[in-house]
Formats: C-alpha cells, sequence, structure tokens
C-alpha cells in the first residue's frame, strides 16, 4: 500500500468508527482521545500530540470540522479546510485515527468512543474538560500536557498580519 492510501485510511468517519474501535479493544489497545482546530500544525501541536499518544495504544483525534472551527473562533477561521487538516494529521506517525465533528464540542463523540484516556491542554482543569464526567463515570482517566509556550496558530496568524 502506498504512503498516501496508508495516510487516508486513517481519516474515518462516524460509519466505521465504531467497527474500528471493536477491533482496537479486541486487540486490547488501550485508546486515547484529544480533540481541536489544529489549524495550522505547529510545534506545540506535534509536542502535545506525541505526548497525548504515549499514554495508550491508539490516538484518535476529534477534529473540529470547518463549520465548527469558525463557530468557534469567528469568521475568517479556519485557514485551511478540513480535508487538509485532516491529511496533516493523518500523516504523523503517532496518530492512529482522525475524525471529523461539527458540533462545538466533542461531547457526543466522546460518549461514542468511551476512551481509556481524554487529554486536553493544561490551561484546561480536568474536571472543566468537556468529557470528564464520561470517562470517570467509565474508570478512564483524564489527563492535561502542558502547552508549548509561544506556539500557538494565533500567534503564527498575527506574525502574518
Amino acid at each position: 500500500m502506498d504512503h498516501y492510501t496508508t495516510i487516508q485510511n486513517k481519516i474515518i468517519t462516524e460509519e466505521n468508527l465504531q467497527k474500528t474501535l471493536e477491533n482496537w479493544r479486541i486487540e486490547g489497545k488501550k485508546i486515547v482521545f484529544t480533540n481541536g482546530c489544529f489549524d495550522i500544525l505547529h510545534r506545540g501541536h506535534v509536542e502535545y500530540l506525541a505526548k497525548a499518544a504515549s499514554y495508550g495504544d491508539a490516538l484518535i483525534i476529534g477534529l473540529n470540522s470547518d463549520t465548527s472551527v469558525r463557530n468557534i473562533k469567528g469568521p475568517e477561521r479556519p485557514v485551511q479546510d478540513e480535508k487538509s487538516r485532516s491529511i496533516v494529521l493523518a500523516s504523523l506517525q503517532f496518530v492512529t485515527a482522525v475524525i471529523l465533528f461539527s458540533e462545538d464540542t466533542p461531547y457526543e463523540l466522546i460518549k461514542k468512543v468511551q476512551p481509556d484516556f481524554l487529554v486536553k491542554g493544561a490551561d484546561y482543569k480536568p474536571e472543566d474538560i468537556v468529557g470528564y464526567d464520561i470517562l470517570k463515570a467509565k474508570g478512564g482517566e483524564v489527563k492535561t500536557i502542558e502547552l508549548v509556550e509561544g506556539h500557538s496558530t494565533t500567534n503564527i496568524i498575527k506574525k502574518l498580519k
């Protein structure tokens, strides 16, 4: 299989989510979930995602759709469309799967995934992280990761203006 097909196969849909999760669970994999816009992938994102992946065996990224990003960040965003953002994330070796969601938060997606670990940046208190209640109810863990100071999509955009 060529590399680009491998990348594309990591981008999953709601339709094949449950089968993918079932296969991972049969294999005994610990599932890690994180989410974000990942509009302009930068060093901070890569370090964060690599650390998140180390908590388990399969890292699934809930990626905000273009509509969701606009609702959260405003009409000028995203800079890159959802297909581009999906492909870039899926190309990272430690990313197992990427799935789009259209809501403002990934709460419903987290309910479907039922991950073993939920990871967000340390700019959040664990109990304030969307999905905290789901993980606690199932005995999962919520983890936070320190962000790389000075690295953000917003800062990159400001430099370009």
